[in-house]
């Protein structure tokens, strides 16, 4: 099946990108499913892991396709040090800072389910956090320009520096991204939290979960939003873990006509849902270049 496509950065991908979603730890599954959607016609491929990371390659290698694209993923986590300590460390006292700053009440079980809060990091502490290239540079190795040119930076703790009032490391993360030759895209998980504090960054497109079923933190100033956004919106899970899948249609109009996103990273962990993916898309037209309407 013939795929519709729009144009990032003068590239052209598919407007749905394939992204499998492990059965198991191990991940045994992605290969083969990778493997199903390209023989389908899938040829965009989110890569959250190293073994996803691994599977596109061998698919490639296989394959001898050079149009596959792949979209790899660095957590922000892995570019801010504080005090030659790594972010990820002290996680407990960055959530509490978060908890009890930022996070509305009634959302903080929904989101931080069963976490201790305690001692949170002071402004001194935030002020002194700082952006770590040598670690960065070892995330950065394992991507290569021929196959991923496109790298997700943030993810939760991407969220969590823009609430902390550090998008400037961020802003670092994205130069040095840029400067090797990659294209960046913004992930987040707080649609309208992040979309506004994250505007400024030169990224290609903003990645946000946007479904149906849920938006941290209110689908409807979510939806609002992303209509009035002006730079590319890709929406993360937009079958909600697999729960649209006898709605993919419906689901997929709901983002690409009503909301006007740009593209979309689906998860899928079955071949039924590969071909479900397929269906939901069949009315989905090609965006060429990016506008909003």
């Amino acid at each position: 099946m013939h795929l519709p496509t729009a144009i990032l950065e003068r590239k052209k991908i598919s407007r749905a990108i394939f992204s499998i979603r492990p059965s198991s730890p191990a991940g045994q599954n992605i290969y083969p499913l990778m493997e199903n959607a390209y023989e389908m016609g899938g040829w965009c491929f989110d890569l959250p892991t190293v073994r996803h990371l691994e599977s596109f390659k061998t698919l490639r290698e296989s394959t001898e396709d050079e149009a596959l694209i792949g979209f790899g993923h660095i957590g922000a986590e892995f570019g801010v040090s504080l005090m030659g300590k790594p972010l990820h460390q002290i996680e407990w006292k960055v959530v509490s800072t978060i908890v009890r700053n930022i996070v509305p009440p009634d959302s903080v079980r929904k989101l931080f389910p069963a976490r201790p809060y305690g001692e949170v990091l002071t402004q001194k502490e935030i002020d002194r956090m700082t952006f770590d290239p040598s670690r960065f540079d070892r995330t950065l190795s394992p991507f290569q320009l021929n196959g991923v040119p496109f790298l997700l930076i943030g993810g939760k703790y991407g969220d969590w520096l823009l609430g902390l009032g550090r998008g400037d490391l961020l802003k670092e993360m994205v130069l040095k991204i840029r400067g090797e030759g990659f294209i960046p895209i913004f992930s987040g998980q707080w649609a309208t939290f992040v979309l506004p504090k994250a505007k400024p960054l030169d990224v290609a497109g903003y990645a946000i979960p946007i479904n149906k079923e849920k938006s941290l933190f209110d689908l409807e100033q979510a939806c609002n939003m992303i209509k009035k956004f002006d730079k590319p919106v890709i929406s993360l899970d937009p079958l909600s873990e697999g729960q649209l899948w006898e709605k993919s249609e419906e689901a997929f109009s709901f983002i690409f006509d009503e909301l006007k996103v740009h593209s979309a990273i689906a998860e899928i962990n079955s071949e039924d849902e590969v071909k479900s993916l397929f269906k939901g898309l069949e009315k989905i037209s090609s965006l060429t270049p990016f506008r909003k309407t």
